[in-house]
């Protein structure tokens, strides 16, 4: 329709452990959207190094990122609005991601260190190595004020997550 404003796409962000597959597919079903699991989209050379335990540089992740912005812009093309479950630890990785859509809202999963390393220890049948952990954390930037986020608990139960994030996308 002329004059609408473009659609939102949304990528539920956070380092490895933070629930971005879980809480993003709650978000996902609660909007009616379609998820997409952005650990689908590395190449198999990354999924080694990571099962391996050797943090993925930014050549690493170059190739990932630019199949994901792939998809977010033919979901944009195609009408689509989806929910992206991806790390974006980087304002960089989020601006590589950003050129993919029209327009780009986060939804960070954050929380301490110490739930993390718990929940990292009770995972099963991810090839993410709980070791790579304070990696992604020095890596991190957190998003800033002019980077269209919410931030969701992860301490939360997924339920009110949701909730979080649906209030801070869409306040009253």
């Amino acid at each position: 329709m002329a004059g609408a404003a473009p659609l939102a796409q949304i990528v539920v962000m956070g380092v490895s452990g933070a629930g971005k597959s879980t809480t993003g597919r709650a978000l996902a079903a609660k909007l009616g959207r379609e998820f997409i699991e952005g650990d689908a989209f590395h190449p198999p050379a990354n999924i080694r190094k990571i099962a391996a335990g050797i943090p993925l540089t930014d050549a690493d992740r170059a190739p990932w990122l630019a199949a994901l912005a792939a998809e977010l812009r033919r979901a944009d093309h195609e009408g689509r609005q989806i929910v992206l479950a991806c790390s974006a630890l980087k304002r960089s990785y989020r601006e590589v991601l950003r050129g993919g859509a029209g327009r780009l809202r986060l939804v960070m999963v954050h929380g301490p260190r110490a739930l993390l390393i718990q929940r990292l220890a009770t995972r099963r049948g991810h090839f993410f190595a709980p070791e790579l952990l304070d990696s992604q954390l020095a890596t991190l930037e957190l998003p800033g004020p002019d980077e269209d986020c919410v931030f969701v608990d992860l301490a939360l139960p997924v339920a009110a997550q949701v909730e979080q994030a649906v209030r801070g996308l869409w306040p009253p």
